[in-house]
């Protein structure tokens, strides 16, 4: 089995398996073009948390969870579980945060971008062509040293960190449940309006997240790898998954009726072109220096990289920094404060990018 989701065929399959089950949790009550966003469904569970209190984006949504506690299991059954870490944490935290920043400038992460382009949402390739240049940006910086370091083998409990703070997060929707139309049930936030008040059942989500975490540890089905290896390779493995995943996704968008064509009037979703464009080249070359996209951070997570887990608390810190300081773009267009932080973003990446080569040293 291990071989099979290896080969083109495995990675193919997951692409598809992945697509459909986005487009059915949208059918299901996840908002709009949103089946499955690692951004998006972080920056809920931040506001869950109470990090932020941006009304309508607050829900703890089980499909992180499930990606990490999936994970978790597919590792430990494939003996793939290995906890490691050390690798610029600091470092690997800043480009979490800022990836979230760009991610939320252009309102989605990799996986969104795909999702949204499938269901006639054209913004998006505007999102898309400028996650391909940041990625490209930082394919530059490999080619010539960069490096984060080595990943040390570390204590089992340090690769269990992240699983067991989902696993937290999990107990806490069902210990404290929301109740009738209360924006606030015992220490979870919830939205009564906007995306976060939209969601598919608990359980459906959960199990979704659970077989995607599964399915992607064993595949390692990564956007921001897809792209890497067909500029660096010119290599197409994890690439065919990626279109899978759009054309499944497309599919089942048109058969369930959720196929809207436009610019315009597209769900969570702004049409200022440029910021979702640069928004994306922010959070692409955040990915590309971090090694891998947010969901691909999730499963590694999982799988007991202490680093990825790292990125992963970036970026619910910057979704939390992105709402309280108005970063975050909206329906209406980017926030007040968002085209700063895109500068900014940059030039952080530029730095690090710059003074982590070899050649450099």
């Amino acid at each position: 089995m291990t071989n099979f989701f290896a080969s083109r065929k495995g990675i193919i399959s997951v692409g598809l398996v992945i697509g459909c089950l986005a487009a059915i949790l949208q059918y299901l009550g996840n908002p709009g073009n949103m089946g499955i966003c690692v951004a998006c469904f972080e920056r809920d569970i931040a506001g869950a948390v109470g990090l932020h209190r941006a009304g309508v984006v607050q829900y703890m949504r089980p499909e992180i969870i499930g990606f990490v506690l999936g994970a978790l299991g597919a590792a430990f059954m494939g003996r793939d579980f290995r906890p490691r870490a050390g690798s610029a944490p600091i470092v690997r935290f800043v480009l979490g945060v800022f990836a979230m920043i760009g991610a939320l400038v252009f309102l989605g992460c990799p996986w969104r971008a795909i999702l949204r382009l499938a269901g006639g949402d054209l913004n998006a390739l505007y999102g898309i062509a400028g996650l391909i240049v940041g990625i490209g940006i930082g394919t530059l910086f490999f080619r010539q040293g960069y490096n984060l370091g080595r990943a040390q083998k570390t204590y089992s409990s340090v690769g269990l960190i992240m699983p067991l703070i989902m696993a937290g997060f999990l107990a806490l929707m069902f210990l404290y449940p929301q109740v009738a139309d209360e924006a606030k049930s015992g220490v979870l936030f919830y939205s009564l309006k906007g995306p976060g008040a939209m969601h598919a059942p608990l359980f459906i989500s959960l199990g979704v997240g659970l077989l995607v975490g599964i399915l992607a540890q064993r595949s390692r089905f990564c956007t921001m790898g897809a792209f890497r290896d067909l500029i660096l390779f010119k290599q197409v493995h994890l690439l065919s998954g990626v279109i899978a995943l759009l054309v499944a996704a497309f599919a089942v968008n048109l058969i369930l009726g959720q196929f809207h064509v436009g610019f315009a009037n597209q769900p969570v979703a702004h049409t200022q072109s440029l910021w979702n464009f640069m928004g994306m080249v922010l959070a692409g070359l955040c990915f590309a220096l971090a090694g891998g996209c947010p969901g691909r951070q999730l499963f590694m997570a999982g799988e007991g990289d202490g680093d990825a887990a790292v990125f992963v608390l970036g970026m619910i810190v910057g979704a939390a920094f992105s709402h309280n300081f108005g970063l975050a773009s909206s329906p209406k267009g980017v926030g007040p404060h968002g085209i700063a932080s895109v500068f900014i973003g940059l030039a952080v990446c530029l730095f690090i990018g710059f003074t982590m080569r070899k050649k450099a040293a």
